[in-house]
């Protein structure tokens, strides 16, 4: 039964709190980027906007130690590396005029930086599986 609440977010604490919600404007921002109008000046300062999310949400991952698989880091943690090591490179393809490759690289980061991770943060016993179905 769904019983959403974002109790637990809160009681998480600030990091978790603020990952989540810059996740999930990334992920309307992302939305509205992959299905709008593209090169439009819109299209560019939302654009800007979400890869200051984007590097907040992957810079706030690695204080987020839920799953400890190898020390305090888990294979989402590779995640985040791969968003901050292409961001940069999907913004500069877009400056060099290279559309194609920008388009790759953000269609990648939505999916390997915000949906995949997103995913796996719905399974039981993680916080936003508690803020869905309550508990």
């Amino acid at each position: 039964m769904i019983d959403p609440s974002i109790q637990p977010l809160i009681d998480d604490g600030a990091v978790i709190f603020w990952h989540a919600i810059c996740a999930l404007i990334a992920l309307v921002l992302a939305a509205w980027q992959l299905f709008g109008t593209k090169g439009t000046r819109a299209h560019r300062m939302l654009g800007r906007a979400w890869v200051a999310l984007m590097t907040l949400v992957a810079l706030s991952s690695f204080w987020i130690h839920e799953l400890r698989v190898i020390w305090i880091f888990s294979p989402i943690h590779l995640l985040s590396v791969f968003t901050l090591l292409m961001l940069p490179r999907a913004v500069f393809a877009a400056r060099r005029g290279d559309i194609a490759l920008h388009r790759t690289i953000m269609r990648a980061l939505f999916f390997m930086g915000l949906v995949l991770p997103g995913l796996f943060t719905f399974l039981p016993g993680r916080t936003m599986h508690a803020v869905l179905f309550g508990g």
